[in-house]
């Protein structure tokens, strides 16, 4: 049965889209971040050390933006991290207004070992779609998050 039928116009449609995507979003969230703590880190912490294993070392402003972090709270994660032996920070030899973060030799054997487990955490959560569903649904997102940024 196609629970859309009871929608009378786009304005219901676009209604119900919004909870259904919400809602979804919420209980793959909860999933992802119970992973993510079984490792003793939280969202931001992970997503800090995921952008610096799978990009390199960054500047610690564009971790800011990627990660979508007030300056405050950046420098707060950052030095939790450090203090935790997973990162380092980094003076710019060419701008001394820049520092780096980078992984540290223990950052990237924890991430060696959990970054694969959280990958697969990932692909269980995910799973109630098939291969060309997840396609279709990324080129939909993408073509409604774009949109929505036009706007």
């Amino acid at each position: 049965m196609d629970s859309t039928k009871n929608f009378n116009d786009e304005s219901d449609l676009s209604l119900k889209l919004f909870v259904v995507l919400s809602r979804a979003l919420q209980a793959i969230e909860k999933q992802s971040v119970a992973n993510i703590k079984s490792h003793g880190l939280n969202l931001t912490e992970f997503a800090v050390l995921e952008l610096l294993f799978n990009k390199g070392e960054q500047p610690i402003q564009k971790i800011r933006h990627k990660v979508l972090l007030a300056s405050s709270s950046i420098t707060y994660v950052v030095d939790k991290l450090e203090e935790r032996k997973y990162i380092e920070r980094k003076a710019c030899p060419t701008d001394r207004r820049v520092t780096f973060a980078a992984l540290t030799p223990k950052g990237k054997e924890l991430m060696d070992e959990i970054f694969p487990q959280h990958r697969e955490a990932l692909n269980e959560i995910l799973g109630g779609l098939d291969s060309d569903e997840k396609k279709a649904t990324i080129e939909q997102l993408k073509k409604l998050g774009l949109y929505a940024q036009r706007l």
